[in-house]
């Protein structure tokens, strides 16, 4: 099953299958809830047939309308799902997301994917990165408010001793010899401690090195001693964020350290969407913006967006020439239509646009969206 992440998006953008079939679902992780959560997919996948019998054969879709139904009857997958299930199927794939967050229960049969709820998942508004350091390793793990991925590369993960190897210390070659543990503490005189303090400045030094630097903020979780002297280590990396989660992030479970960051994040997150709009306040007012879906569908087309605020619940049946940008509104029971804003955004992701998926109630119009043009 791929990674659900802006790649995925951009790739599945791309994708020329035909018919697509999007089904979100808000889903439970525990009895007797979760009992009702595969009796309302069965609902969804007879609306999805309805649609599909519009335009195709069931030869067609005899294929695809099986992987549906066998999802429907796996006993195990739905005693095991989290709070929203997305199923993203067409004739060339059958992509199954679990997600710690609700969905908005909808069934969707198009030309392309239905992925404005996906949007708001990966987007970039909302990313951040978390540090998870210790004395003898760190970690580095990315994503949203809603789910945080373990990151590979770049040297992380990474511990101490594949850092300094023969160059540690005695002290630390004694602890790991006799197997001490990540945690243990060194008591004894001062040259030890020296030495094993000098140690941990040149590993934060190290990993300092390692940190990425392009603009996404970085949450460092780490004990209180350690905070000052790993900031001092990496103060050229600006995207390390002056708050931190302070305690030993490893002794935290991955929801623990999702919530713990995402404190620190969300003003960020918060300010950075005033600060859009406010920005497309200024274009509106000069004519670089639109907040109409018939203006924002031609300037799509001719590539002019190059930021997107779109309503993450308000839903516009309709389609948008792809080529002429004219919009003409229909209904969603028909197989070739999908949300229009859902395509806008699409249109927008694929000319090279920015789109950030907006909670109704801090959007800056009534519309469903918000287009600052390019030019």
């Amino acid at each position: 099953m791929p990674t659900l992440s802006p790649k995925y998006l951009r790739q599945l953008l791309q994708a020329q299958e035909v018919p697509c079939v999007s089904i979100y679902l808000p889903t439970h992780r525990t009895y007797p809830e979760n009992e009702q959560d595969p009796i309302r997919y069965k609902n969804l996948v007879k609306q999805v047939e309805d649609s599909l019998a519009r335009s195709y054969t069931p030869r067609e879709t005899e294929e695809l309308r099986q992987k549906l139904h066998q999802l429907a009857t796996n006993a195990l997958f739905w005693r095991h799902t989290l709070d929203g299930t997305v199923v993203l199927a067409s004739p060339q794939r059958f992509d199954v997301f679990t997600l710690p967050r609700t969905m908005p229960e909808r069934a969707v049969v198009a030309d392309s994917f239905h992925v404005k709820p996906l949007l708001r998942y990966v987007q970039s508004a909302d990313r951040f990165r978390v540090l998870a350091l210790s004395r003898e390793r760190a970690a580095l793990y990315e994503g949203n408010r809603y789910k945080l991925d373990p990151l590979t590369g770049n040297g992380f993960p990474v511990t101490l001793t594949e850092v300094l190897g023969t160059e540690l210390t005695e002290p630390h070659r004694d602890r790991h010899s006799s197997n001490a543990g990540h945690h243990a503490i060194a008591h004894g005189s001062g040259s030890r401690k020296d030495e094993l303090d000098l140690d941990t400045q040149r590993f934060f030094r190290a990993v300092a090195d390692r940190l990425p630097s392009n603009g996404v903020p970085i949450v460092l979780a780490a004990l209180a001693e350690h905070q000052s002297p790993f900031r001092a280590a990496c103060h050229r990396n600006h995207d390390v964020l002056p708050e931190g989660v302070i305690g030993d992030p490893f002794h935290l479970s991955p929801e623990e350290l999702l919530t713990r960051a995402w404190k620190v994040v969300e003003p960020l997150y918060l300010q950075r969407l005033q600060k859009l709009c406010e920005d497309f306040g200024t274009a509106y007012s000069r004519g670089a913006g639109a907040a109409d879906l018939a203006d924002a569908a031609h300037a799509a087309v001719a590539a002019r967006i190059g930021v997107l605020l779109v309503d993450a619940d308000k839903v516009v049946p309709g389609v948008i020439d792809p080529v002429s940008g004219d919009l003409r509104p229909a209904e969603l029971a028909d197989p070739k239509v999908d949300d229009a804003l859902d395509d806008l955004a699409e249109m927008v992701l694929r000319t090279g646009g920015d789109v950030v998926v907006v909670p109704a109630e801090r959007m800056p119009t009534q519309t469903g969206l918000a287009a600052i043009f390019r030019y």
